[in-house]
């Protein structure tokens, strides 16, 4: 039989460093555009880091005194009043506890309520979304817009009559934010702190958006928190008025009964049938105002211990700190990055000059 050569595709260690070698001579040779690459590269890197604006970072951290139902003398007077009925509010749940918290801080609702609140800019009140779009310079892209150009966002501005075009800028500005410009976290699941971070190349909307937004979900905290415990509390005073209102009336009946039998004959007693009748009806109105009051102060005890507190530790202060592309930074990146892709391309050219050939 004839023999046949089997072509062999593997490569010997021999000829892979030939290969090696031949392939370092070849960018040695080209050391020259390498460098001026490099030098060009390094030179961007330093351009940028003078172009770019430097980040500036708000910090406020807070605690959340939370108090639970509570035991002892306080849930024994809750369940008494439990069993005449009265539904004087129990906890406000564990909706916002937690993570849950964090992400309310982080919720488009809150960011575009935060963006609507006023602030005092060079004696001027306007709203923080205006004071965003300032910032990015967006009014000079809509200046050639008619239906841009006079688009406003005027502080604390209702938010349901909102156009399509304000609702997507509104979209706009909260992606951005959440995305870069937001960051809250519960550095410890053991720690009840919680810290709100907003950067942003204004150092001043900085600061002001993360005070607003904490100010923002706290007064929306504590009015869910508590606010089954003020509905009962506000029924329970619109019956302690309705029923002191009806006992005066009783009270006044009497007297008005009674001097309609001043020396009245004793034999006539059915002339005193009104007078005791109103007699009853203040002595029950009297006890039910008793209750009533009783109840509408364990309410108010209620809606205190319902209400949380939050409590901020540390507010951000100017000037804030700031994260700057620095010089060397630039150089370094510009200048690898750009030897790198020449490196990359002078690979390329060869590998395709050698097919062709």
């Amino acid at each position: 039989m004839d023999n046949i050569p089997v072509q062999n595709d593997e490569i010997s260690l021999k000829e892979l460093l030939i290969k090696v070698k031949e392939w370092h001579s070849y960018l040695l040779s080209q050391w020259k555009i390498i460098f001026l690459a490099g030098i060009i590269g390094a030179a961007l890197g330093l351009t940028y880091s003078f172009i770019k604006k430097p980040i500036y970072t708000a910090t406020l951290s807070f605690v959340v005194e939370d108090e639970k139902s509570g035991g002892g003398g306080l849930g024994s007077a809750l369940g008494l009043a439990s069993s005449f009925g009265l539904d004087l509010g129990g906890s406000g749940g564990g909706i916002f506890t937690g993570s849950n918290l964090t992400e309310l801080f982080k919720s488009r609702s809150m960011v575009e309520k935060t963006l609507l609140s006023p602030v005092n800019l060079n004696g001027k009140k306007v709203s923080l979304a205006e004071m965003y779009i300032e910032n990015n310079k967006w009014r000079e892209d809509w200046n050639n817009e008619p239906k841009l150009s006079k688009i406003k966002f005027l502080p604390d501005a209702d938010r349901q009559h909102f156009t399509r075009i304000q609702d997507s800028i509104m979209g706009v500005m909260y992606s951005n934010l959440s995305k870069s410009g937001l960051s809250v976290a519960q550095k410890d699941k053991k720690v009840s702190i919680i810290t709100i971070d907003v950067a942003s190349t204004n150092e001043l909307f900085a600061k002001y958006f993360c005070e607003a937004l904490a100010k923002q979900v706290s007064d929306f905290y504590v009015e869910t928190k508590s606010k089954k415990a003020r509905m009962n509390m506000a029924v329970l005073e619109r019956q302690v008025d309705s029923i002191r209102r009806e006992l005066n009336g009783a009270i006044t009946g009497v007297a008005v009964a009674n001097d309609n039998t001043f020396n009245l004959n004793p034999a006539l007693n059915v002339r005193r049938t009104p007078s005791a009748r109103r007699q009853v009806d203040v002595q029950a109105n009297t006890a039910i105002l008793t209750e009533l009051v009783k109840q509408s102060e364990l309410a108010k005890v209620t809606l205190r211990k319902e209400t949380p507190l939050i409590q901020v530790i540390d507010r951000p202060i100017l000037p804030l700190g700031k994260e700057r592309f620095g010089k060397s930074k630039g150089l370094l990146i510009g200048g690898f990055l750009a030897g790198f892709l020449i490196i990359l391309v002078l690979i390329v050219r060869r590998l395709l000059i050698q097919l062709w050939d």
